[in-house]
């Protein structure tokens, strides 16, 4: 298999459409498994790198292509609400393939934005929620005037193309990973466009997002050379989160994404403490 997966599989999404699943999974029974969520664009496919890293380590890792992605070059969404609905449809499958195992949710960009509403509206009963370089708001602000524009485009022209400027080269500075991404764009896995409809949704999530409801355990990465997210205003939005509930590192070296940066070892070997720290609490 082209991303080193121990098996493919598939679930049922919103009205029953089936969802490819990535799963990479230790040989003997994991001591948890990590329902991950990639960034818009991407694919699940792009778990790769840090579920390599986790199976070693005896915890499994099961992505799936988020609605719109994985399958085209033009990524499209009928709604975000979709995106968590899946999500939440997601745990159910991973549940059932291994009952009793805890769960963290492990989220990139906008699938951290998808899995920060799904926390939001409770969230289910996960061990806790890791997430790198959040999508809350933009790195470069969208003029008012094209936030209006793009709503009228979006219900007149919903699969109109976006028109954006190619940011596959400020991702990470591994040149390997960079090739890969060019790869998978070829391929027609890695979407290179949106539609009027997919940005429209999107901003629309980020609106007015307020994490002064959160409950959960939660480990953040952030970027300091990040061109995508803006980091100083996910580090204002995470300030209503608890301190007790909260864990945050900020690498200041880093670009978007940091599950792929040069000192990626360092950031897993972080969050793989902070699991440990997790499970002790959930048994305690």
């Amino acid at each position: 298999m082209r991303f080193a997966e121990d098996r493919l599989d598939s679930f049922g999404g919103r009205a029953g459409v089936p969802r490819t699943v990535h799963v990479w999974e230790p040989p003997e029974p994991p001591r948890c498994v990590l329902l991950a969520l990639h960034g818009g664009m991407a694919h699940a496919g792009d778990w790769v790198t840090p579920a390599r890293y986790f199976r070693a380590r005896g915890i499994a890792t099961a992505a799936f292509d988020l609605c719109g992605h994985g399958a085209g070059r033009r990524a499209d969404i009928p709604d975000f609400d979709i995106l968590v609905e899946e999500t939440g449809l997601f745990l159910d499958w991973i549940r059932a393939r291994w009952p009793g195992v805890p769960v963290f949710v492990i989220a990139h960009s906008m699938g951290a934005l998808v899995a920060t509403k799904f926390g939001l509206a409770g969230g289910g009963d996960v061990a806790g929620y890791i997430l790198s370089s959040p999508y809350y708001v933009n790195a470069v602000a969208v003029p008012a005037v094209l936030q209006k524009l793009s709503t009228v485009l979006a219900r007149l022209l919903p699969t109109m193309k976006v028109p954006l400027a190619s940011l596959t080269d400020v991702l990470t500075h591994d040149a390997a990973i960079t090739a890969r991404h060019r790869r998978d764009e070829a391929d027609g896995l890695r979407a290179t466009e949106i539609t009027m409809r997919f940005g429209h949704a999107l901003q629309q999530a980020q609106h007015g997002l307020s994490l002064a409801g959160w409950r959960h355990p939660l480990y953040v990465v952030l970027a300091g050379q990040d061109e995508l997210a803006d980091t100083q205003a996910a580090l204002r939005l995470l300030s209503a989160v608890p301190p007790h509930l909260l864990a945050c590192r900020v690498e200041a070296g880093n670009r978007h994404e940091n599950f792929n940066e040069l000192n990626r070892d360092d950031i897993f070997a972080g969050i793989a403490g902070w699991i440990e720290r997790a499970l002790v609490q959930r048994d305690g």
